[in-house]
């Protein structure tokens, strides 16, 4: 599945491969990051600089990081903010598995995911708040 994202008014293939994710989810937690900082971020055992070299370059080409040089050292930040990927996943999640309606999701979501009552008082309370911010 393939989800476009606008980022400076360019569309961009939002698909990422796990290790991508994951690799992503250090930089956006980061927000600003050296090689050595993400390598001691990973968990035993941790995989190859070049693995991970190999990695931020596909994101580079991706568009989703960019680098400032510091001597011979690049320091990496996101191009793309976490909210707006996981936001075009839910979209296109929505629109595949549910007839691209909202509503199918948002009932599958509430019946199928054992909310406890105030986990769904919760929901129900930012559901009235986007309601009247929808009313001004």
């Amino acid at each position: 599945m393939l989800y476009i994202c606008r980022v400076n008014s360019e569309s961009i293939e939002m698909e990422l491969t796990n290790a991508e994710k994951i690799l992503m989810e250090m930089i956006w937690k980061q927000e600003k990051t050296f090689m050595k900082d993400i390598l001691e971020a990973y968990p035993d055992p941790k995989p190859a600089t070049t693995t991970i070299a190999t990695l931020l370059k596909r994101l580079q080409e991706k568009k989703f990081v960019g680098y400032e040089l510091f001597g011979n050292s690049r320091q990496y930040y996101p191009l793309v903010k976490k909210q707006n990927y996981f936001s075009n996943h839910v979209k296109g999640m929505i629109k595949s598995y549910f007839e691209d309606s909202p509503l199918e999701f948002a009932s599958f979501f509430t019946t199928s995911t054992n909310l406890t009552t105030t986990e769904l008082e919760k929901l129900r309370e930012i559901i009235d708040q986007q309601i009247k911010k929808k009313k001004k």
